[in-house]
């Protein structure tokens, strides 16, 4: 079985310094669009990938996300019926 807690922790810290870089310092905002760009430059999302996972973490946050994504490790579904 995958140890999905390790992928998570690996998953966190590669787009760490991806948020950082796209925080504007002074108001603690993302730019969502430079972020989008960035996602799709450095960790090879499609544009419409990118968009979607940078509008579910915006519109979910993490409470809802991780109880999908524990639900979805129990489901086995590792890439979901959307294909990205």
């Amino acid at each position: 079985m995958i140890d999905q807690a390790a992928l998570l922790q690996s998953t966190i810290s590669e787009y760490d310094s991806t948020v950082n870089s796209a925080r504007r310092k002074a108001t603690r905002m993302i730019d969502r669009e430079h972020l989008t760009r960035a996602l799709c430059k450095d960790h090879d999302w499609t544009d419409g990938g990118a968009r979607a996972i940078v509008t579910l973490a915006s519109e979910y946050g993490a409470f809802m996300l991780r109880n999908a994504l524990a639900l979805a490790v129990v489901l086995d579904k590792e890439d979901g019926n959307l294909d990205f």
